[in-house]
């Protein structure tokens, strides 16, 4: 019988939506991912290997995990599990300056740009500037999932973005693109979406679970941005 292992992707922590500079864990963001990191070792997890993407929100993420977990390999870095450029792609649509999201009307109208951002994206009507095509950063996000499946066997920890972690289901599942989109918008910081795969496959087992902030007294952990 053929023997499959498991991705455990892990959307990065809680960032800094609204400051100068999202790419920044916030306290919060960091005790997330120390949940999950002892929730992983209370389980016995040990990972055959690690990847996460390039930027500072996911090395933050992984150390943190890596903090309450005790153990884990040396990561793989790999760029193409780098999150799209938000502001790029909404620049695209909407040249003008776009208003701090410090209310929840302005907090709703930047994610209904961001939705039709992605939309014209995908379909090709756009090229937002320093991005690459939707099918090459497809084409990142599946290289990281035939990396892993060429080279691993065991329970493999992947750390990235809502954005390539949706994409990756879209196409294991094989659905539209659009479905990015919907799934991109409701994943949870720090959430685990699991792969069981094999040599030639991965199939989905779970999607945007939080067992780590179950807890009453994580009730105000859970957090989208």
């Amino acid at each position: 019988m053929l023997r499959m292992g498991t991705i455990h992707l892990v959307r990065h922590g809680q960032a800094s939506f609204g400051a100068a500079d999202y790419d920044q864990l916030s306290e919060l963001g960091t005790r997330q991912c120390q949940a999950l990191g002892q929730w992983f070792a209370a389980r016995g997890t040990r990972f055959d290997g690690v990847l996460r993407g390039t930027l500072r929100r996911h090395a933050q993420s992984l150390a943190a995990i890596a903090d309450g977990h005790g153990s884990l390999p040396d990561a793989l870095e790999w760029p193409g599990l780098n999150e799209y450029d938000s502001e790029a792609l909404i620049r695209a649509i909407h040249p003008g300056p776009l208003a701090r999201p410090d209310t929840p009307e302005v907090y709703r109208a930047h994610f209904r740009l961001l939705r039709q951002a992605l939309a014209a994206w995908m379909a090709g009507d756009t090229q937002p500037l320093g991005m690459p095509s939707w099918p090459g950063f497809v084409a990142g996000v599946t290289g990281a999932l035939d990396h892993v499946r060429q080279h691993h066997q065991g329970d493999v920890l992947i750390v990235s973005s809502g954005g390539p972690i949706s994409t990756a289901i879209a196409q294991v599942l094989g659905a539209p693109d659009a479905t990015m989109i919907e799934l991109n918008m409701r994943t949870r910081n720090s959430s685990l979406t699991e792969f069981a795969y094999t040599p030639k496959r991965c199939m989905l087992q779970a999607y945007n679970q939080v067992p780590h902030l179950d807890h009453p007294e994580r009730r105000d952990w859970l957090t989208y941005s």
